[in-house]
């Protein structure tokens, strides 16, 4: 095999360094991909004359709800049998550390972070904050749902860059080679995604410049859902499996886990009269 053919793949974990504290490409990403997502929903806002006050709690119900259900769905989904083994274990499924043999600990930073439990935590998230503001839940879900996207691509951008996330070996022409992982050529799996993303943005940005009206219907949330979980489904096939237990599944998790978000962003975007129904209900 003609290694000089594939995309040799090794960066540097460390994007930059402030003074003795070093900022990794897979937080910065993180990081610009709230802020991407930030900048585009204040717009919206702005846009459809919404009252600004209502727009500031908004970003830390978005950071929080993300992060603790992307935590704990890498926690429950993939390995339960670790973090529920032990109070120590539970522990490190809220906090940034790990437990060491001799009973201390090290910080480690938030080593997984699983999608769907993101988007299950951001959704619980805007439940509570529209509880809060008042602002009709649709309106609230199709407004993030347009920006979702780009921060999406920004973190499958930074498992890139950590060499996470693997696709199963390939002799295609653009195959990486994950330096830090082995020396097998492999499917960028991580990339595929990041690109979807990137284009499923596009697609919903015109769609809202040319129906602008739909904003509020659930037509927008439901898009966005469909179209990241079903690319979500058929790239897994690309990827190899995450957890020793997927080795003789069918569907692995993540294709598993998908399947309810097509569903019920399909009817969605099929159903505005129950979405419209439901919102006033909330």
């Amino acid at each position: 095999m003609n290694y000089e053919l594939f995309v040799s793949w090794n960066p540097d974990l460390v994007a930059f360094h402030l003074g003795s504290y070093s900022v990794r490409w897979y937080g910065l990403c993180w990081i610009l991909g709230l802020l991407a997502a930030y900048l585009i929903v204040k717009r919206l806002y702005r846009e459809q004359k919404i009252r600004p006050e209502l727009f500031d709690p908004l970003f830390i119900y978005c950071f929080f709800g993300i992060l603790i259900g992307a935590r704990l769905g890498h926690c429950l989904f993939y390995e339960p049998g670790y973090f529920l083994s032990s109070w120590r274990h539970v522990v490190e499924m809220f906090l940034p550390i790990h437990f060491l043999a001799d009973g201390s600990w090290r910080f480690t930073g938030y080593e997984g972070l699983a999608s769907h439990g993101g988007t299950i935590g951001l959704i619980i998230a805007l439940w509570l904050y529209v509880r809060r503001t008042r602002v009709n839940i649709w309106r609230v879900l199709d407004n993030v749902a347009i920006a979702t996207p780009v921060t999406a691509c920004c973190i499958r951008l930074g498992n890139l860059m950590n060499s996470e996330i693997i696709g199963k070996a390939t002799d295609v022409p653009w195959a990486f080679v994950f330096e830090r992982v082995d020396m097998i050529p492999r499917h960028p799996g991580q990339l595929y995604e990041a690109v979807a993303y990137a284009l499923f943005f596009f697609v919903g940005w015109y769609l809202y410049r040319k129906y602008p009206h739909r904003v509020g219907t659930g037509f927008f949330f439901g898009l966005c859902i469909t179209l990241i979980f079903t690319a979500r489904f058929f790239i897994e096939f690309t990827k190899d499996i995450q957890e020793a237990f997927e080795a003789d599944m069918i569907l692995n998790m993540g294709q598993l886990l998908s399947i309810p978000f097509i569903i019920i962003g399909t009817v969605c975007m099929a159903c505005p009269k129950l979405m419209k129904r439901l919102g006033a209900e909330s």
